[in-house]
């Protein structure tokens, strides 16, 4: 929703607010931001507001401005109803104006708009799932799952019901659009599933997404964690990611699977054979591939229309415009970079017109059907060796975001405890 300078600062004397948060995301997905007084609202909006983005979005020495995308405005409900505290995503610029290239919201929005010129719609919606541990007496995080629940339990079984649901009044009030929650199959595990939007929301909300998690979860004595793969031998958490396509007013994935278009299959062909390029993002930690290929986790490149754990599984539901899911990401990914792959290597797919093969079908449970990466090193490599990848991330972006996981990758090989190593890291 468009807001002016005006609405808003009606806005804001109307709900006493005296903290204003101008977020945005480093390269790595992780949110940034500085508060700024009320009174600087104009400054940021006409001239932006100047920070050192040093090691933040590039290695390199520079300073960027900060302006508020004033769509974006929300109140951060958790906060005091005296003297409240709102937030804007922003939009980053060099200190000459110019757009900043490595703007990672930018460069989703102008992907989306690529789509738009070519006749095409998008929706994306996320489910993301995580664990809830208890805290000690000083309020640390344990090792210990709030509960020993599994799959679709009430309580007393499921006790992480109320937690779950301050979560979801807390997204819903921010506009975050939450539509279902539930426990899942580990002790502890919950998931939260959103509402699709246009893919820069849902980006949006899967970044701010996170942190609500995690202080909602602080403020009743637990601890979120996102860790891909916290047990070993409990299900992982993952990010299942939803698009929904349209060309004319209608999901090229037809209404059935029998209905499925040719711009369909192209779009799935698409991403299937670039997946493993893009990896590197969509996965970018050490845990993230122990997770592959347990319970639930797909490990193959595969898809499918009925519910075989396949990479990309077509989605019908009455009511429902035909959509394809998206299984291998986690929420460590940057959202922005990820739905932007998906989108580019989609759209690749019906420009090149590639077929999507009926022996990647995990029906055929195929034994030659190629596999996703087996580690973060492996995923290094393709990426660094992508043409498809070099065409879409920033130079700049693609150099530091590989060089940081290659560091990752030479820490935890000169780690003497790997298993501790990825609790520090990730946990």
């Amino acid at each position: 929703m468009f807001f002016s300078e005006t609405d808003l600062s009606d806005f804001i004397e109307e709900n006493d607010v005296k903290f204003i948060r101008m977020t945005f995301c480093d390269t790595f997905g992780n949110m940034k931001n500085i508060a700024i007084m009320p009174r600087e609202l104009h400054r940021a909006i006409t001239d932006g507001i100047p920070f050192n983005a040093t090691g933040l979005l590039e290695a390199s020495h520079q300073n960027l401005l900060l302006k508020p995308d004033t769509s974006t405005l929300s109140i951060l409900p958790w906060r005091p109803q005296s003297g409240r505290v709102v937030r804007f995503f922003c939009k980053l610029y060099h200190m000459d104006g110019t757009p900043y290239e490595g703007d990672l919201r930018r460069n989703l929005r102008e992907t989306m708009k690529s789509l738009q010129n070519q006749g095409y719609q998008c929706e994306m919606g996320t489910r993301c799932e995580f664990y809830l541990f208890e805290t000690d007496m000083e309020g640390k995080p344990t090792k210990k799952p709030c509960d020993q629940g599994g799959y679709l339990d009430v309580a007393p079984l499921d006790k992480c019901e109320n937690t779950r649901r301050e979560i979801c009044l807390s997204l819903e009030e921010m506009g975050l659009n939450p539509t279902t929650s539930c426990h899942k199959h580990g002790p502890g595990q919950n998931e939260i599933d959103f509402a699709c939007s246009n893919p820069l929301t849902a980006a949006d909300n899967m970044a701010h997404y996170k942190t609500v998690v995690k202080t909602i979860a602080a403020q009743n004595g637990f601890y979120a964690s996102f860790m891909p793969k916290p047990f070993k031998d409990c299900s992982g958490s993952g990010l299942k990611i939803i698009l929904c396509i349209k060309k004319d007013d209608k999901s090229i994935f037809g209404n059935s699977h029998e209905a499925l278009t040719p711009e369909g299959r192209a779009f799935i062909a698409g991403i299937l054979n670039r997946v493993r390029e893009f990896t590197m993002f969509s996965n970018p930690t050490i845990n993230s591939y122990d997770r592959f290929g347990y319970r639930a986790a797909p490990s193959r490149i595969n898809w499918s229309e009925e519910n075989r754990i396949p990479l990309v599984q077509l989605l019908y539901a009455p009511g429902r415009d035909g959509s394809i899911e998206f299984r291998s990401a986690d929420a460590y990914c940057n959202p922005y970079i990820t739905f932007q792959m998906l989108l580019s290597a989609g759209m690749a797919g019906i420009q090149n017109n590639e077929e999507l093969s009926d022996n990647m079908n995990a029906a055929n449970e195929n034994s030659a059907i190629p596999t996703l990466p087996h580690s973060l090193e492996e995923s290094i490599q393709l990426a660094l060796e992508s043409e498809f990848v070099r065409n879409t991330v920033p130079k700049a972006i693609l150099h530091d975001f590989s060089a940081a996981m290659q560091k990752e990758v030479d820490a935890y090989h000169l780690a003497k405890d790997p298993e501790a190593f990825c609790f520090d890291r990730y946990f």
